[in-house]
């Protein structure tokens, strides 16, 4: 892939590439080589105006919210077998845009179409009507319906460029939203891959369009006159500046933000089977993923176990060249997360917490890249910084507890609430510890997302909620009709 082949001045817009007007570019920066190789367009106000328009002229005029739930899942499910069938272009583009190991990117084209499957199997949902009969014996009785809101502006991050846009577009489109999707300015590349399946896929134009640009691309889409409905993934700090622009235009918003999840080790835990699936619960994608549980509490009893453990599996994991099927470190996605998790660990250190393992720099082995040596961090307390803010980096922290009381205090109190994790040798006693903690969603024994429940942050982790029913739900609105019999 040269830098020519990912050179572009054009943005999607009404089922076609159209040139964008701006006239000015944003970089794309291979972070495992510090290479530009790519370069797209900084979509200003006229590029946005263009891409909305067109949804909205979709949504109004061609009949996509108009041919019913059923009808769309149809074309859904071909847009499924065309994104399944560009899964390894697509791995190919993710990996170099952010680093992201392959074997975590060679899956997520196959991902985002069982998202797209499932979200299609909701079209009953969708267009069922409830028939509510009026209190007394009247006879009258009132239709409730769901009815699309109309032009939904999806704004993913940089982490999960393709799955975090998915879990937005597949609720939208069966609900019968059309959308204009705006990336990450780090990753605006695969999304051309995806459009390029909507198109064979039979989407009609104008359903899906898509600019790339930086926040300011991103303010304007949040406050176009035309927009009904903003989803956010991305940080804390961006999405409150969203929420208050909803806020003053009365805009419903979907904001998945910041997490500083808690994993709780009780005191009857399996360490080996932990430390089995600490990457995956605790670091997956490098520590750049929002729900990883980064705050690891473990007993004063078997403190040391747990930070020997935590430091064995950290240390003995392979970091380097994202292309290499061993890898399971990558570099940080850019120069500037990469000096954000070197800066966090300094912080860690000057305030008196003691490296297990790691330290940070640039591992030795390893010439170039936005690579970062994973650090773990014991002997840390909860009110340290390195325990209570976001790092979004390969960085992990041992916090000490007393007793399960203590334990559970520590995970709540933090301004995050998104993911957890508990591990146990009873089940049913972590579900028991999971409904006193905080936070949107648990893991008892692993973490995972469940695409039939329900996820979404609480506290400072953000507002509604994505996957199941309930993330369709965000895309509709009801509407009452009353009569008599």
């Amino acid at each position: 892939m040269t830098a020519l082949e990912a050179y572009h001045d054009d943005i999607f817009v009404g089922g076609e590439w159209i040139r964008s007007t701006s006239g000015t570019f944003i970089d794309v920066v291979n972070p495992a080589t510090e290479e530009i190789w790519g370069r797209v367009p900084e979509a200003n106000e006229r590029d946005v105006d263009v891409a909305v328009q067109a949804a909205h002229r979709a949504f109004r005029g061609n009949g996509w919210s108009d041919i019913g739930a059923a009808g769309r899942a149809a074309i859904m499910l071909r847009f499924a077998d065309e994104l399944t069938a560009r899964g390894e272009e697509m791995a190919r583009y993710i990996t170099t845009e952010n680093g992201t190991p392959i074997t975590e990117t060679s899956s997520a084209a196959s991902h985002s179409a069982g998202i797209l499957r499932y979200f299609a199997s909701l079209a009953d949902y969708v267009d069922q009507e409830d028939h509510r009969p009026f209190p007394g014996n009247s006879g009258n009785y009132t239709i409730v319906r769901r009815e699309p809101r109309g032009v939904a502006a999806l704004i993913a991050p940089w982490n999960f460029p393709l799955t975090l846009v998915m879990v937005k577009l597949a609720p939208a489109l069966i609900a019968g939203c059309t959308v204009v999707i705006k990336p990450a300015s780090e990753t605006p590349l695969d999304l051309r891959v995806l459009m390029d399946a909507a198109n064979a896929a039979g989407i009609p134009p104008g359903v899906i369009n898509l600019i790339t640009g930086s926040r300011i691309a991103g303010g304007l889409l949040v406050t176009h006159p035309l927009v009904a409905k903003v989803a956010f993934t991305g940080s804390t700090e961006a999405g409150q500046i969203i929420a208050e622009q909803c806020g003053r235009l009365l805009r419903p918003v979907t904001l998945e933000l910041g997490g500083k999840s808690a994993s709780i080790i009780l005191p009857d835990a399996n360490l080996a089977d932990f430390a089995a699936i600490l990457n995956r619960t605790c670091l997956r994608n490098t520590g750049q993923t929002c729900y990883n549980s980064t705050r690891i509490l473990a007993p004063h009893s078997i403190y040391q176990d747990v930070v020997d453990a935590v430091a064995a599996t950290v240390s003995m994991t392979n970091i380097g060249d994202p292309f290499d099927p061993s890898t399971v470190y990558g570099p940080s996605a850019s120069a500037r997360q990469r000096d954000t998790v070197e800066r966090y660990i300094q912080i860690g250190k000057d305030e008196g917490a003691l490296v297990a393992a790691g330290g940070g720099g640039r591992p030795a082995h390893l010439d170039r890249g936005f690579f970062v040596t994973p650090t773990v961090f014991a002997n840390v307390d909860n009110t340290m910084r390195i325990a209570q803010e976001e790092i979004f980096g390969p960085v992990l922290v041992v916090i000490p507890f007393e007793d399960e009381e203590d334990a559970i205090r520590i995970a709540n109190e933090s301004r995050f609430g998104l993911g957890g994790s508990i591990f146990t040798a009873n089940p049913d006693h972590g579900v028991e510890v999971a409904a006193r903690i905080e936070t949107g969603s648990v893991g008892i024994n692993f973490y995972g997302s469940n695409l039939t429940a329900p996820f979404g942050g609480w506290k400072d982790s953000g507002i509604g909620m994505e996957y199941g029913p309930e993330g369709v739900a965000a895309y509709l609105r009801l509407k009452s009709i009353h009569r008599t019999a």
